[in-house]
């Protein structure tokens, strides 16, 4: 009887670990899509010298893997107003 218990904890653990990796990764994944996008976008402003936020630097990069398009937005907006980072 004891291994029947057990073995309906460990299914009921190994469904409830699956929803909450679902979540995790669901999430995750936007968040880097959003990354990404951001940082393509801060690059191609760049390359054609769409506004003037001057030659990249690490900072820059890092305001827009961690805000996304929103953080690219913003420097873009920055540099129109003479703030460069």
């Amino acid at each position: 009887m004891t291994d029947i218990i057990s073995t309906v904890i460990m299914i009921i653990l190994a469904v409830i670990i699956c929803i909450v990796l679902y979540f995790v990764f669901k999430n995750g994944l936007k968040l880097l899509i959003n990354a990404l996008c951001g940082v393509a976008i801060l690059f191609v402003v760049s390359f054609f010298h769409l506004a003037p936020i001057g030659a990249l630097s690490i900072a820059q990069v890092i305001v827009c893997a961690v805000g996304g398009v929103i953080g690219a937005i913003l420097l873009i907006v920055l540099s129109f107003f003479g703030i460069v980072i």
